[in-house]
């Protein structure tokens, strides 16, 4: 994979003192925008296009946050972060998730060895981090897509907060259960990306790695019946499951995120724990189609390419195909966490790269 060039993502004030730019987790392409999520928030910020002559995106600007709180219900209220690590969109819905993770607290330099101890014996739930959140897009009067509570019978709704979570879900999974009590950088749960093709949602987990196999879910969320601010799950199959989980050899590596291209899945992959690299993205074809829980072995799956990674920054986080006018072939605009001093313009914008891959 070729970095082809970097494209600023300019961020308002308000999201600069929040260190949303900083904290990157998702991105995905709609139209002229892009939706871009941090891990230290619970909003979602969607910026705008600016091109050259032959419609080449040079920057995105025009920042706008959208406060998940004005849209659905939060199980811990408006002030409390999500965690928000996937955004997807697809048949006027835009998709957002959770990291639905416990945390482990950091040791703090200067600290004691006493207080260092304490800290790293500390284990915290945050009840906003265990929420899958679909959103209504309309065309606003701009002619750009927004996001809204309502319109007509497609309404904002949320999965989680009623004992119904994802992890409630796997409360007996043979596979997932012992590690829901194992905060998310100890290889525990850690959902980090989200992809949608047709009624299916995938859910990709960076933890748990299970003898070097990475975790997809497959779930079918819809209207709950008794409330539309509220989703469920519908069974798949006969059996009455409601969810399919998959196992792909990624080499040991977790999932980062997920982007749908045709029938295909995008999966960028990186370290599971509390480490830098490698990070790569890899392709499952034809992921749309499969109709079983299914084991995906490394010869079934297509390495794309790798991303670079730096030293303590620069962690790839979120991957979205760029649709340009003329481009000669496929594009990824690919966004990082922990950015790196160069990424980090003087006006408190970030450098995201856009790369060039086979189809």
């Amino acid at each position: 994979m070729i970095v082809e060039r970097r494209v600023e993502l300019r961020f308002g004030h308000a999201s600069v003192e929040a260190e949303t730019h900083t904290n990157l987790s998702a991105v995905r392409q709609d139209g002229s925008c892009l939706w871009v999520a941090g891990d230290e928030t619970a909003t979602i910020e969607r910026l705008t296009a600016a091109t050259d002559a032959a419609g080449r995106v040079t920057a995105y600007e025009g920042h706008r946050t959208v406060s998940l709180a004005d849209l659905v219900t939060l199980p811990a209220g408006p002030d409390e972060e999500a965690d928000i690590e996937g955004l997807a969109r697809a048949n006027g819905w835009l998709w957002a998730i959770g990291s639905h993770s416990l945390k482990r607290k950091k040791i703090k330099e200067g600290q004691s060895d006493a207080k260092s101890r304490k800290r790293l014996g500390t284990v915290v739930r945050e009840e906003n981090r265990y929420i899958l959140a679909r959103l209504p897009l309309v065309t606003g009067a701009d002619g750009l897509p927004d996001v809204v509570r309502g319109d007509g019978e497609h309404t904002a709704a949320v999965l989680g907060g009623h004992g119904d979570s994802i992890t409630d879900l796997l409360a007996d999974d043979p596979h997932l259960a012992p590690f829901l009590p194992i905060p998310s950088k100890d290889n525990g749960i850690d959902i980090e990306g989200i992809a949608v093709q047709g009624d299916r949602v995938y859910i990709g987990f960076r933890g748990p790695v299970l003898r070097g196999w990475a975790v997809l879910l497959e779930i079918h969320p819809e209207t709950h019946p008794d409330d539309p601010g509220r989703l469920r799950l519908r069974p798949l199959g006969e059996g009455g499951a409601r969810y399919r989980t998959h196992f792909l050899d990624l080499g040991g590596l977790g999932i980062r995120d997920l982007c749908p291209h045709g029938d295909d899945l995008l999966i960028l992959t990186g370290p599971t724990m509390d480490l830098d690299g490698p990070v790569q993205v890899v392709r499952w074809p034809g992921a749309a189609k499969v109709q079983a829980p299914d084991i995906v072995p490394a010869a079934e799956l297509e390495l794309v390419g790798e991303l670079p990674y730096g030293a303590g920054d620069d962690h790839a986080e979120g991957i979205a195909v760029l649709d340009e006018p003329d481009a000669v072939g496929p594009r990824l605009l690919v966004v990082y966490d922990s950015p790196s001093q160069e990424r980090q313009t003087p006006g408190g914008g970030i450098l995201a790269d856009v790369v060039s891959f086979e189809k």
